[in-house]
């Protein structure tokens, strides 16, 4: 594991945001967002939490905390030592929203148990384990890694990464609305089977997304970013997501996606445009529709976790 840390019984870690899916890429592609759950820890005689930023009540719960769940288990699985640990927790991740915060606290805890169980455990090693407790690598590889991921699981404890540094400007606006939406009930409403055209259609829309991304394309979002596999079925708990898609380009919208399985909404950005004024239309166009979201602009962060 990358650590510049310079004690053994300290460490600090800062993990990114990440958005899932990016439309047709399911279960394949992530990227990472520019804001961040900031943990410091060392070792202590007992397990305690201070917590401040987005959702105290969450982060500073002790009981059933999934930092600290992760960080137990996978001690424990790996024959070492629990040593008790301080945390203090500062989030800008919002919980249960889509931005992958179960991804972050996971990868977290991983670190934690590899740096003060002294394990040796390399990226690989590190994101499959997060991979695993997700049930899919998305998320955990851009967390880990930043930039742009496409990632799968190449056997039961390691995933295979490609990171992609896109290139030129990606500007993002990140639609968050108040109620939070389970991945597992997000999945629920997926079909058990989907027609050829419909598979066809995301592979080619995929595919096309990352040549936008690694040619600097952006012109070719709105064409790529289109998904028949997820998106029809979740925008019935995602209201954000059909209010916003109805948005064109010459807004300086190129396209949006739900955030991972939502009910978030990403919105990416021509390069040229006033994000201030794509932010107040995208306000008006969502109070038309009667819904209401804390827009957070950002951009892709090129670096994953942080030490």
């Amino acid at each position: 594991m990358r650590s510049k840390t310079k004690s053994k019984n300290s460490l600090r870690i800062a993990l990114p945001a990440t958005s899932a899916n990016l439309g047709p890429a399911f279960d394949a592609a992530a990227l990472a967002m520019d804001f961040y759950i900031k943990i410091q820890t060392q070792e202590s005689e007992r397990f305690s939490i201070e917590a401040t930023g987005r959702d105290q009540e969450i982060c500073g719960n002790i009981q059933n905390h999934l930092i600290l769940a992760t960080y137990r288990e996978v001690l424990k699985a790996s024959g070492k030592e629990i040593t008790p640990l301080a945390l203090q927790i500062d989030n800008d991740i919002p919980i249960g929203k889509g931005c992958g915060s179960s991804a972050a606290a996971r990868l977290a805890g991983i670190a934690l148990a590899v740096h003060f169980g002294r394990l040796r455990w390399n990226d690989a090693k590190i994101v499959g384990e997060a991979s695993l407790r997700e049930h899919h690598p998305d998320n955990a590889s851009a967390c880990w890694m930043g930039g742009l991921t496409v990632a799968r699981m190449s056997s039961e404890a390691e995933a295979q990464v490609a990171r992609v540094r896109p290139k030129g400007k990606w500007p993002l606006l990140l639609a968050v609305p108040e109620h939070t939406l389970s991945t597992e009930a997000a999945r629920r409403v997926l079909p058990a089977q989907y027609s050829r055209a419909d598979a066809i259609v995301n592979v080619q829309n995929s595919m096309l997304l990352l040549a936008a991304f690694i040619q600097g394309r952006p012109d070719l979002l709105a064409a790529a970013l289109e998904d028949r596999i997820h998106q029809p079925y979740r925008a019935a708990s995602c209201p954000l997501l059909p209010a916003l898609q109805e948005l064109k380009p010459d807004t300086g919208v190129l396209g949006a996606v739900l955030s991972g399985a939502g009910p978030s909404v990403l919105m990416f950005l021509h390069p040229r445009a006033s994000v201030q004024k794509i932010r107040r239309q995208v306000a008006t166009r969502l109070a038309a529709n009667g819904l209401v979201a804390e827009l957070l602009p950002t951009t892709i962060s090129l670096r994953g976790a942080k030490f």
